[in-house]
């Protein structure tokens, strides 16, 4: 009987974002906390990362700026950028979420899992071809979909993206390229600006790339009907062979970088959704990984609720 994987280590914590800092060590804590609680913890395939290579890394992003990276922070530096603060563990973590989605996607394909979770920080989807950005280094979907391509002889990946702020790094690292589908829900106007609806793609990949924007206040409804009216049916007719999904829970009511109203509910309903949608067009095969969500105790009961749905799929 294939099992859930997950994904994630005490390496993660060597990422110190400095006192005070929302994306701090205890985000992943209170998760391990909450999954023990529930003893999920006792049922999913736990495995430790590995650290990806800088090939890896490099299908995605520029060799100098990878280069650049690894010396600011082994030459001590606390920032990458104003958003991106970063410490000398800060290399070897960022390594670790990129080896850990590259493995979980090697896992489900072989076969041995039916699906993964990776719980890992620094999170990713706001990083871009040479550039760090919104406490993201390296785009850990856009990795792993590029590791499925070149690896696992996957050649339609989607990637949904439902963290609060639009998910900019994947979108720029995939709009030209018609084999990849980026489909997110997102506040606008709001961190980082970009994720209008008129944004479909560029070039090649023009029509492979969706957003639906929400005005502040936006709760489940607004959320579910854009996964089960736009999103979800676009992601289908793509007909993708694998589904990421780049999960954020900032959209959550008591999330402090947010003004969306998302219950533990609503995302329930929306990991339902896009579960089943896995499952008609991706042969079940999803990997979720974590992007935002800042207050513990809210991040803790979804993603809680997250896995249950994975195991049960």
């Amino acid at each position: 009987m294939q099992r859930t994987g997950w994904v994630s280590s005490q390496i993660f914590l060597q990422h110190d974002t400095g006192p005070g800092h929302l994306e701090c060590p205890g985000r992943l804590q209170a998760i391990w906390k909450a999954l023990a609680q529930s003893g999920r913890d006792q049922v999913l395939d736990s495995r430790e990362p590995r650290q990806a290579g800088l090939d890896e890394i490099g299908r995605v992003h520029q060799g100098d700026y990878v280069q650049r990276v690894q010396a600011t922070i082994l030459d001590g530096a606390t920032q990458l950028d104003p958003d991106t603060p970063v410490s000398p563990g800060s290399w070897k973590a960022a390594l670790a979420a990129a080896g850990g989605a590259i493995e979980a996607c090697e896992r489900v394909l072989a076969g041995e899992w039916k699906n993964a979770f990776l719980a890992a920080r620094p999170p990713g989807h706001h990083a871009e071809y040479e550039s760090s950005m919104g406490f993201c280094i390296f785009n850990t979907a856009m990795i792993a979909a590029r590791h499925l391509q070149a690896k696992l002889d996957i050649e339609r990946v989607a990637i949904l993206d439902w963290d609060v702020h639009h998910g900019n790094g994947s979108q720029h690292l995939s709009e030209r390229d018609p084999s990849i589908f980026y489909a997110s829900v997102h506040q606008a106007p709001h961190f980082p600006g970009t994720g209008a609806r008129e944004e479909r793609g560029l070039g090649a990949g023009e029509g492979t790339v969706l957003n639906v924007p929400l005005a502040a206040g936006a709760g489940d409804e607004e959320f579910v009907a854009a996964l089960e009216d736009d999103l979800l049916p676009a992601i289908e007719e793509f007909d993708p062979e694998f589904l990421i999904i780049s999960a954020g829970f900032d959209a959550h009511a008591g999330d402090p970088l947010s003004d969306t109203r998302v219950t533990d509910a609503g995302f329930m309903r929306m990991g339902q959704a896009a579960l089943a949608l896995a499952g008609r067009a991706a042969e079940g095969r999803v990997l979720t990984v974590l992007e935002g969500g800042y207050n513990l105790e809210c991040l803790s009961r979804t993603v809680n609720d997250h896995l249950g749905l994975l195991l049960e799929a």
